[in-house]
């Protein structure tokens, strides 16, 4: 039953996971085509973050009280309606209705598959596992680029028109028909895994324990951070580069690849050696890598250095995933990755708005800079404060 559970999930989720790199490269790109200025590309952002950290603690309960599999499905039906307001609609209200509905859905369909696979794996393959949806997901972040990609260069050939629509209009309608295709798996395959959705209130509160608040503290703080850089990093690159949307598009290709390829095989480093070390390492090149961007002069070295990142990243990512289930049980995971989660998602909705303000009235490389610097420190506050075993004891789902 595991293994087909997490067959169906990282199936669905591959599928639902097209739009995700078009989204992040040519969001503020399609912004500013329609007129939004650096704040109203920020509030994209935001507003996809806000829906998070408003609906995730609920979800969170709600997926201890009535299961897993409701939530993931419902969450891939939204993300239907999603690409089909990213395809209909060219106003900058329409893009921030778009990304509303995004994150209502994100709330709804990430923390359900977090919860599932917290549920099914034993916690020397947590890592490993939790390494494997955030495979999936790249994969098909790069399976929907080079389908972006291939009907924006047709576009560029047909007067931005293929098969009588817009390019992109085109590029998110097929994202909607593979969002129903994942529904429609998710719906007929995935089992629930919450052994104790009986419709009754979960009967055990978090126990808030000093290595979760400090990983909760943590979360807040560098999901903010990074969240500055995120809707002016595309734009950063093109002024200092010179380089457009396509040529930038394969400069990410190596940390997509990354992505792609080695998360579950990176996440057994967790599993092996403990979560600390690798969370540590991410942090700390995260903060490099931020430092270094302000002066890159190349397409190419950008794309080292983002490579070098995604490599630190993809083994943190699974170790931190993996620590919130080991410092709770089955029974709390619903609401303990909602609070996680929230903690991210809350920082993301300030950050965007933080990043674009010191962009426009400081300068273009503050918010590097800033976010460098605050990484940086959570690298050192980690070190040397969060004692978390290799082994932690958790309650069996």
């Amino acid at each position: 039953m595991s293994k087909r559970t997490m067959d169906v999930l990282r199936r669905s989720i591959l599928l639902v996971s097209l739009p995700f790199f078009i989204l992040g490269l040519l969001l503020p790109i399609r912004g500013k085509a329609i007129g939004a200025g650096a704040v109203e590309i920020g509030l994209f952002f935001s507003a996809f973050s806000l829906m998070n950290v408003l609906l995730r603690p609920l979800v969170g309960y709600g997926l201890d009280r009535l299961g897993r599999r409701p939530f993931f499905v419902l969450g891939l039906l939204g993300y239907v309606v999603a690409m089909l307001s990213f395809a209909l609609m060219d106003q900058v209200w329409g893009i921030v209705a778009a990304r509303i509905i995004q994150g209502i859905s994100s709330s709804f369909l990430w923390l359900a598959a977090h919860a599932v696979t917290a549920d099914v794996a034993s916690e020397d393959q947590r890592g490993r596992l939790f390494g494997s949806v955030t495979q999936e997901s790249s994969r098909g972040s790069i399976i929907g680029a080079f389908i972006g990609f291939t009907l924006i260069n047709a576009g560029e050939h047909m007067n931005g028109q293929v098969a009588g629509l817009g390019t992109w209009e085109l590029m998110f309608l097929i994202y909607a028909a593979a969002s129903v295709v994942a529904a429609f798996l998710a719906w007929r395959g995935l089992r629930e895994t919450n052994p104790h959705a009986q419709g009754s209130a979960p009967s055990r509160p978090i126990v808030w324990s000093r290595p979760w608040i400090l990983l909760m503290l943590v979360t807040l703080v560098t999901g903010a951070s990074w969240a500055m850089v995120s809707p002016i990093l595309i734009i950063t690159l093109q002024e200092q580069l010179g380089a457009d949307a396509t040529t930038l598009s394969w400069a990410f290709l190596p940390s997509g690849l990354v992505w792609a390829l080695l998360p579950s095989r990176l996440g057994t480093l967790a599993d092996r050696f403990g979560r600390k070390p690798l969370m540590v390492l991410g942090l700390a090149m995260a903060a490099i890598s931020s430092f270094i961007v302000p002066f890159l002069t190349s397409v190419v070295g950008f794309a080292v250095l983002w490579a070098l990142q995604a490599l630190c990243y993809a083994a943190g990512d699974p170790a931190e995933q993996a620590l919130v289930a080991d410092l709770t049980g089955g029974d709390q995971r619903g609401r303990a990755y909602g609070i996680y989660a929230m903690a991210a998602d809350l920082g993301a909705t300030i950050g965007p708005l933080g990043g674009a303000w010191l962009y426009a009235r400081v300068g273009a490389s503050m918010p590097f800079y800033a976010n460098g610097l605050i990484l940086a420190a959570c690298a050192v506050l980690l070190a040397l404060l969060l004692q978390v075993p290799a082994r932690v004891a958790a309650t069996p789902a």
